[in-house]
């Protein structure tokens, strides 16, 4: 089994900055920061109301991961503004989210089923300028498979409702997890790479790092919160152990 890749949303270190329209915390040394500390990737969401994340942002985080030579993970809802800023920008991925003015985060996946009409040709468009474009979506055989016919490289996995279930410590979870297995296992032989994000935590990261098709997890919110605590690179480096060690105990 690989090694299970992790990406680091920073959208978060932005939303406390915006909070007093000061310059700082900065998210770009956030993402330099999480990068030494053992990060294979940068996500960050620039939302059609500038939330968090700035264009500003998106500029210098394109710029130091190219240095790097580290992906830029640009999440974005299927939108004409969007879209013509991943294709200025060129980064490595695009993560296709559906977006509301009116909700705190991203509360579901994209229903790409749905709305394949309009999602297909925005896929087409953004891989021939060579992003990898993935689709956020529920572990649902119909979403995966619209994901496949549109195009897409890449499926992402909402796992907050399983996170939201094992915190509460509902019946539901293990449920919730075998649905996840499931839908991992149909994109995995559809020919789309797998990954998984939303709400994961240091309880939840090793059931989901555990399911073999999944490459790689973006995280984001928790990693944030806990570095307030103990600080962003050592909460990194707890989540990165958490991960391998889930991998290991499954290749046991």
């Amino acid at each position: 089994m690989s090694k299970l890749r992790l990406g680091v949303n920073i959208d978060h270190v932005a939303t406390v900055r915006n909070a007093r329209g000061a310059s700082y915390p900065d998210p770009v040394r956030a993402a330099e920061i999480a990068l030494a500390a053992g990060a294979d990737g940068i996500t960050a969401h620039l939302r059609e109301d500038r939330r968090h994340i700035s264009d500003a942002d998106i500029d210098a985080l394109a710029e130091i991961t190219r240095k790097r030579g580290r992906p830029l993970n640009l999440e974005m809802a299927v939108t004409d503004e969007m879209e013509a800023i991943a294709l200025a920008h060129r980064p490595h991925a695009a993560c296709l989210v559906p977006e509301r003015r009116e909700e705190v985060t991203t509360e579901g996946g994209l229903d790409v089923a749905g709305g394949f009409e309009r999602i297909a040709p925005v896929v087409r468009r953004l891989a021939a300028a060579g992003i990898r474009v993935s689709c956020f979506i529920d572990a649902d055989p119909a979403q995966v498979a619209a994901a496949a016919k549109a195009g897409a490289a890449v499926v992402e996995f909402h796992t907050g409702a399983y996170c939201d279930a094992v915190r509460e410590r509902s019946g539901e979870a293990p449920a919730l997890l075998g649905k996840l297995q499931a839908a991992a296992r149909e994109a995995a032989r559809l020919g789309l790479e797998v990954h998984a994000g939303h709400g994961i935590d240091y309880e939840t990261v090793k059931p989901i790092a555990a399911i073999p098709e999944v490459v790689e997890l973006n995280i984001g919110h928790f990693l944030i919160g806990e570095a307030i605590f103990i600080g962003l690179g050592p909460a990194i480096q707890r989540m990165r152990a958490l991960m391998d060690a889930a991998r290991a105990e499954r290749a046991a």
